[in-house]
């Protein structure tokens, strides 16, 4: 009969089975913390990663919970718990992938933004950024600068200011 004041029984138990209770529970919110990534994103960019249609339901039903909501948290533990049957690595890789796309989107973006901010407060900036993309409609990149800077100065809604984004984007980012 076991002595039941020895509490060590436990941890030869964990030693045997070769995991703690401790690396379960670290492994269990990883899984749930990458189930809680994919519901953050798109249905468009979920449908890139390679997964069950049973952790494709479950997403979709997490798509119509409301965000801030104790069932969700329920739901992405339940989801955490599907996870456990995946195979990780095809996920893990496409999600990398997505990580990386969106953000050498934003850094696409803070370039454009970087190019306006220059060419608003640089008069040389202007003729360095013709001369990189030649192909640029001079007359409306220098309209749009000049009504930009005229909205600064007379704290006027920044209409021409976007218009210059919208006009060097395309040659920055290439769309």
């Amino acid at each position: 009969m076991a002595d039941i004041t020895d509490f060590t029984h436990g941890d030869d138990w964990d030693r045997e089975f070769g995991k703690s209770k401790t690396q379960v529970k670290k492994e269990m919110h990883a899984l749930q913390a990458l189930g809680e990534e994919l519901v953050e994103l798109s249905p468009a960019s979920r449908a890139k990663i390679p997964m069950s249609a049973e952790l494709a339901d479950a997403l979709r039903l997490a798509d119509k919970m409301p965000k801030k909501h104790e069932a969700l948290r329920r739901h992405i533990q339940f989801i955490g718990k599907l996870m456990r049957t995946e195979e990780l690595e095809p996920i893990e890789r496409a999600l990398a992938l997505i990580r990386n796309t969106n953000q050498a989107a934003t850094r696409k973006f803070h370039l454009v933004e970087d190019w306006r901010d220059k060419l608003i407060a640089d008069g040389e900036a202007v003729t360095k950024f013709i001369a990189e993309y030649p192909e640029v409609d001079v007359q409306q990149l220098r309209t749009l600068i000049r009504n930009a800077k005229k909205e600064q100065e007379k704290n006027q809604p920044p209409k021409a200011y976007r218009e210059l984004f919208q006009l060097i984007k395309p040659f920055i980012i290439g769309d």
